[in-house]
């Protein structure tokens, strides 16, 4: 049997929602594959995010510049995982927020209207988009909780305990901005856990 570029996302779905023949012919109509290189801007600070993005493979970023002018990654999205700025996205406003491609990637992408349409011919789905967007904020919660109650060597320990092959993805001042410290703190603690 054939592989098409929708197969992740549907064996995705498929782990958290019924899906029938219909249901793929329908998300085949309204979501569009994407690939683009490293770096590419897909959703940009002071305007309108229009999509959502589903990684089929590569890696992206969600992140904001300090008043310092440093960058501030808030968020990752890796093989299988959704990414869009939710508040800009249902609200249509502005978003405070940048989406970019770290690695060159493979995407599914869909439309704030696609997204309205696909949920109307197929309402299995919301269940299944109900359930990633609360994997997203108890990740988002989970985040928040270890850079206010653990040191940063202990975040950097929970965080390569529990995604090992995401730390030798992602650039480690990348990794660092995650984290919530400087790449010179994270060059440190990877000194000291190699003596």
């Amino acid at each position: 049997m054939d592989i098409t570029p929708l197969d992740p996302l549907i064996q995705h779905i498929r782990k958290f929602a019924p899906l029938t023949d219909a249901n793929i012919e329908t998300l085949s109509t309204l979501i569009h594959p994407k690939t683009i290189p490293n770096k590419t801007i897909l959703a940009r600070a002071g305007e309108v995010c229009h999509e959502k993005y589903f990684v089929v493979k590569g890696c992206l970023r969600l992140f904001i510049h300090t008043d310092e002018g440093n960058e501030q990654i808030i968020q990752f999205a890796i093989d299988n995982w959704w990414m869009t700025d939710y508040m800009s996205f249902e609200m249509q406003k502005p978003s405070t927020f940048t989406i970019q491609a770290v690695e060159p990637s493979q995407l599914l992408v869909i439309t704030k209207t696609e997204l309205e349409e696909l949920l109307a011919k197929a309402p299995t789905l919301e269940r299944y988009f109900r359930l990633i967007a609360e994997r997203a904020y108890s990740a988002a919660l989970t985040r928040i909780h270890f850079i206010y109650n653990q040191s940063g060597e202990e975040r950097y320990g929970q965080f390569s305990r529990m995604f090992p092959e995401f730390v030798q993805r992602v650039p480690q001042y990348m990794l660092a901005s995650y984290l919530g410290f400087t790449p010179e703190f994270l060059s440190k603690i990877r000194a000291k856990r190699k003596e």
